[in-house]
């Protein structure tokens, strides 16, 4: 009897269908929550808008908080990035002026202030918060004010956990109010609380 070929092996295509439908549910939340708010956030709406099962949803993230922080780390990864370079006092200062941008004109932002917020009464949030994104985003933080010390950029008058809370609080505190963010407020912290060595 003649062999007959088998057909032509396909590539499996499975995985970047699995990545665009991910990307979809991240947007999809990102979008609605800016829309609706953290109440009106629902996994069904987000499934709609997403145009996928509520079970795929559910097959990849336990919660609505869950598929938020994947949204956060993404888009801070991208849109919020370190000094890549030796860090200074004024890149310090930069990267302090792109965090108040962050969070108030980028969709992204408001995922942080919304988590912040729930975080405050719900444990479980709270926890995932600060292991998922507040830990290693501290962590970044920490190296990138070791760095500037050891060079001799900075001179902070408090320790690296307290610095970082006194630079980024006021920033948290207005955005979360509603109140703008001016350019000299970061300015004059980093210059109180830095005290940058002229060169």
């Amino acid at each position: 009897m003649p062999v007959t070929s088998s057909p032509p092996h396909r590539p499996h295509s499975g995985s970047r269908r699995d990545e665009a439908a991910r990307m979809a549910v991240l947007h999809a939340a990102d979008d609605l929550l800016v829309e609706n708010g953290f109440g009106g956030l629902t996994i069904e709406s987000i499934a709609r808008r997403a145009g996928v099962a509520k079970q795929t949803i559910y097959r990849w993230w336990p919660s609505k908080v869950e598929i938020l922080l994947d949204t956060l780390i993404e888009d801070t990864d991208k849109r919020l990035p370190f000094p890549t370079a030796q860090p200074t006092a004024e890149s310090i200062r930069g990267y302090l002026r792109g965090f108040a941008r962050f969070l108030t004109r980028d969709p992204a932002g408001k995922v942080l202030l919304t988590l912040i917020a729930e975080a405050q009464h719900n444990p479980g949030t709270a926890e995932s918060f600060h292991e998922r994104y507040l830990g290693p985003r501290r962590e970044q933080e920490r190296d990138m004010l070791a760095r500037a010390i050891e060079a001799g950029e900075i001179s902070p008058r408090l320790g690296p956990d307290a610095t970082m809370d006194a630079l980024v609080g006021p920033i948290v505190y207005r955005a979360l109010t509603g109140s703008s963010i001016p350019r000299d407020l970061v300015d004059t912290l980093v210059e109180d609380l830095l005290r940058p060595r002229s060169n």
